[in-house]
């Protein structure tokens, strides 16, 4: 049974990826590790050098206990996954985003990408490949209003968000982040185009590099 290690900077994306993986992987061993101090820290500064050990100390945390793999799942902190993902290139280690951006790529290539965290929105387009064009919004309150239980609000906030990329002519949204998941079906009443999340894909690309990481292993205990 595969151990998967999510780290989290945001308490929301906790429950998303965790229904993805009871609904896509329940074989899965899943372990939650949570700082809930770096989105605030992130919004206050930068990706400083204490921010960059930070994510090791929480990714050699995750590998000591056995972790096959690690999902991070905040995607405002791309170069500091990145680092880890080199430290640790003998296990899967994934961005929140990589499957969501593939299967937007494949989609359109007028991107609208709808965030509640603003840092995301500085971070994320640079993901996307240059060979797509990448709108943003941020879902100002979003946040807020899924913070203080007001999922009404988060909800429709983001589907006013995604209803200003799509009337911009963006032919794919992208909701870039895990806690934004549970508004999917709002937004999707309310536009026409299709409409993305980071959680589903996320569980179907990680089961597919562990299948892979597993044969080449095998593979290799064999010659």
């Amino acid at each position: 049974m595969a151990r998967i290690a999510l780290i989290h900077a945001l308490t929301h994306s906790m429950g998303p990826i965790n229904r993805a993986f009871e609904l896509h992987w329940p074989q899965a061993a899943v372990m939650n590790l949570l700082d809930d101090s770096l989105s605030s820290d992130l919004a206050k500064g930068s990706l400083d050098a204490r921010m960059y050990e930070r994510f090791e100390t929480l990714a050699t945390y995750a590998v000591g206990c056995g972790a096959d793999a690690i999902l991070f799942t905040c995607s405002a902190f791309g170069p500091c996954i990145d680092a880890v993902a080199r430290k640790y290139a003998s296990i899967p280690v994934l961005r929140p985003n990589e499957a969501m951006i593939a299967a937007a790529v494949a989609q359109g290539n007028r991107i609208g990408l709808v965030a509640s965290f603003a840092p995301t929105l500085r971070s994320m387009p640079a993901e996307f490949p240059s060979s797509v064009n990448v709108d943003v919004e941020w879902a100002e309150g979003a946040l807020e209003a899924l913070e203080r239980g007001d999922l009404v609000q988060h909800d429709m906030l983001a589907a006013c968000a995604a209803q200003r990329l799509s009337h911009r002519g963006c032919d794919v949204i992208a909701l870039a982040q895990f806690s934004l998941a549970r508004a999917a079906d709002t937004v999707r009443s309310t536009i026409d185009v299709p409409v993305l999340t980071t959680v589903d894909s996320a569980v179907e690309m990680l089961m597919r590099r562990i299948k892979l990481h597993e044969s080449t292993r095998a593979a290799g205990s064999v010659e």
